[in-house]
């Protein structure tokens, strides 16, 4: 069997996850300004595509050789069709999306659509506000072109001059200080809403930008994209500072080769030509044919002008008594038992307690921990700070190579260390992805330490918008663990014997094969055997290859997968006794889980780790066991909850083709709706005598 029988390329099936995406902004049962945003998110999606997945690829074109150049090139080819394909659905979506907007008397018009009113105000905005940002460059032979910003939208404008010339300019849109959606209020008391695109603003004013240097007959703007290569390109300079590092590579992003160029597919071809002429663009560069409008991952901000019910309605994350009860100790409380979140249907409040009460309690004498990707404002690094100025030995392990973080990553560290943090920049040639805090605390005389492991970043913002894990513990074994993976960041030739934690890039990957091959034994000695695994990614080969192993010795295997799975399930005679599905909803499902029969005993671990290559073998990941009998059992009946879901699961099958899980005869079960209501019952129960949390129906 060759490897088209066996696997699905990675950067197809990521594809096939922006179409669930895409799915979504379709879906009936989604509030229409929801929808909107989904377009946003699917767009999001695909520039970051462009800019790691397909950029890797061009790579592989470019300068590999034999079978490999030839094997890159055809899907290149490959994934310019898909594109193409979900670039024509989005925009069949978006036009049902403005039907569905108008029939709520809500309208996005165009600037050929304005009312004499609306005109009016139109014109006054813009000279006040628009005209004043805008910088326009003409394209003459000799001009030297900006490096043109790929997180911006350009105009290519073609002005027909009075004197019979053409003269061509490139104008950037001023997105990043003007909102994109420009409310125009009504005359009067109307209940129709009218929203323009700042696009159109300047269409409509045109002219105006050239007033009074150039004497134009007729001017028409379409809009282009350029999407850069994101890879960073470090030098391996011993004296230079790896903050100085990143900066230069960053700086050098902004000037990397163009993987994608996005444009009006009525832009004359006079334009097109002068354009890939002057941005130099090659053989292995993306053109797309696309509409009127680009960066419409804006429309993640679309505003709702109309009433709630055009939104999700808000769920109240559940409350833990246990944790609530007045006058009692976080710490105390800890000791007393594991305690696992679930986010956002519980809050992420919890674990800033946990860092603010560390900060100010006398008998804590220092903190470690991991940052990834922060929020903005983040109360997680004020915590840090508070600590630091309340003499606690801080330790901060900030990843500067988390991408598309990196410029906030190398703020942050700069904030840290001012306030007395010390800051570790993690490892040469590994990422630390691993989600972590360690706590040590004086009690009784002797040092006890409390310790974080989850699934997610500690970032207020995405947790309330990503499903994750935290466990929070008292447990001395794993707290000795979770130290050692701090000093193996700080002295990598330091190597350590994991009893109980699987740790990236030492003991991950063999722990999990070898979890995987008890459960072949299992099945073959005819015990009790089957694997359940939730992640993001799936496809790594050396795991998929096991995991098809396990099927054909009679494994039963479940699996939830978000984005890119380059397995194929359902096989006759290579994984017939595989499923596998994904959701996506409201929430970004993002906890990786993984859980083993074990012949009746069954193991629940959590993981910071997809089963990617890069998270296995060159990031540094923690796998941590679920040892508390509530915790474990709440882990299951989310995933058992999650496999039942009948309105937004989509099965992940041989083709990839996200048909939505066949619902029988079965209620239309909505997962994550079901799953605010399963935690409130549980986290209602947890800590009450004998108490191991409801199970799901």
């Amino acid at each position: 069997m060759n490897d088209d029988d066996k696997y699905v390329a990675k950067e197809l099936s990521w594809l096939s996850f922006n179409e669930r995406v895409l799915q979504e902004a379709s879906s009936r049962d989604v509030p229409v300004i929801q929808q909107v945003r989904y377009l946003g998110i699917f767009s999001n999606n695909m520039d970051e595509f462009f800019r790691v997945r397909v950029a890797d690829v061009r790579r592989l074109a470019a300068f590999s050789t034999g079978e490999d150049k030839d094997a890159a090139r055809a899907l290149l080819k490959q994934i310019q069709s898909r594109v193409r394909e979900l670039q024509q659905k989005f925009d069949e979506v978006y036009r049902g999306c403005l039907i569905a907007l108008r029939r709520r008397n809500i309208y996005l018009i165009n600037e050929q659509q304005l009312r004499a009113d609306q005109s009016a105000f139109v014109e006054r905005y813009f000279r006040d506000n628009v005209l004043p940002e805008l910088s326009p460059l003409f394209l003459k032979g000799s001009t030297q072109l900006p490096e043109l910003n790929d997180a911006s939208i350009y105009f290519a404008i073609r002005m027909a001059l009075t004197n019979s010339k053409v003269q061509y300019a490139l104008l950037e849109i001023p997105t990043d200080r003007i909102d994109r959606f420009v409310y125009i209020p009504p005359k009067g008391s109307r209940r129709k809403k009218a929203i323009i695109v700042l696009d159109n603003i300047i269409r409509h004013c045109l002219k105006e930008v050239f007033r009074g240097v150039l004497d134009i007959e007729d001017a028409q703007a379409y809009t282009i994209k350029i999407t850069r290569d994101a890879e960073l390109e470090m030098d391996e300079k011993i004296t230079q500072s790896l903050i100085d590092k990143v900066d230069g590579s960053l700086a050098r992003r902004k000037k990397a080769d163009p993987v994608r160029f996005v444009y009006d597919s009525e832009m004359p071809e006079d334009l097109l030509e002068i354009l890939a002429k002057r941005f130099n663009l090659g053989k292995y560069d993306s053109f797309i044919a696309g509409g009127r409008y680009h960066n419409s991952k804006d429309f993640m901000k679309f505003p709702n002008l109309g009433p709630d019910y055009l939104e999700f309605d808000p769920m109240e994350p559940a409350r833990l008594p246990y944790l609530d009860k007045p006058g009692s100790s976080i710490f105390g409380k800890i000791r007393e038992r594991d305690i696992l979140l679930y986010y956002p249907y519980h809050s992420f409040r919890y674990v800033e307690d946990f860092l603010h009460t560390a900060a100010l309690d006398p008998s804590v004498t220092s903190i470690s921990m991991t940052l990834y990707r922060v929020a903005s404002n983040s109360h997680v690094v004020n915590a840090l700070i508070n600590a630091a100025r309340n003499q606690k030995q801080v330790t901060v392990v900030i990843e500067l190579q988390a991408r598309f973080d990196e410029s906030a990553n190398i703020r942050w560290s700069r904030v840290l260390g001012d306030a007395g943090v010390q800051v570790i920049f993690g490892i040469p040639g590994l990422k630390v992805h691993s989600k972590l805090i360690l706590i040590n605390r004086q009690e009784d005389g002797e040092e006890r330490q409390y310790a974080h492991i989850g699934t997610g970043n500690f970032n207020e913002s995405t947790a309330r918008l990503y499903t994750d894990f935290s466990l929070l513990t008292a447990d001395r074994e794993i707290g000795k663990e979770v130290a050692n993976v701090f000093d193996f960041i700080r002295h990598t030739y330091r190597r350590f014997r994991y009893r109980h934690l699987m740790v990236s890039p030492n003991t991950n990957r063999s722990g999990l094969m070898a979890l995987i091959d008890t459960e072949i034994a299992n099945a073959k000695a005819g015990r009790k055997s089957g694997i359940f695994i939730k992640c993001n990614n799936l496809v790594d080969k050396p795991i998929v290859d096991k995991l098809y192993q396990a099927s054909q010795a009679g494994v039963k295997i479940r699996l939830i997968v978000r984005g890119m799975f380059a397995m194929k399930a359902g096989v006759k005679g290579l994984s017939e006794n595989i499923r596998a599905i994904s959701i996506v909803d409201r929430y970004l499902e993002h906890p990786r889980v993984f859980v083993f029969e074990n012949a009746g005993d069954t193991k629940v671990f959590i993981s910071s780790a997809d089963l990617m290559t890069r998270n296995l073998d060159f990031r540094v990941e923690v796998t941590c066991p679920i040892y508390d009998p509530a915790a474990k059992q709440l882990i299951l009946d989310v995933l058992e909850l999650q496999w039942r879901d009948r309105a937004k699961a989509r099965l992940l099958d041989e083709e990839q083709t996200n048909k939505l899980v066949p619902r029988g005869n079965r209620r239309k079960l909505r997962s994550q709706e079901h799953l605010h209501d399963l935690i409130n019952t549980w986290s209602d129960a947890f800590g009450t005598e004998g108490a191991e949390g409801p199970q799901a129906e």
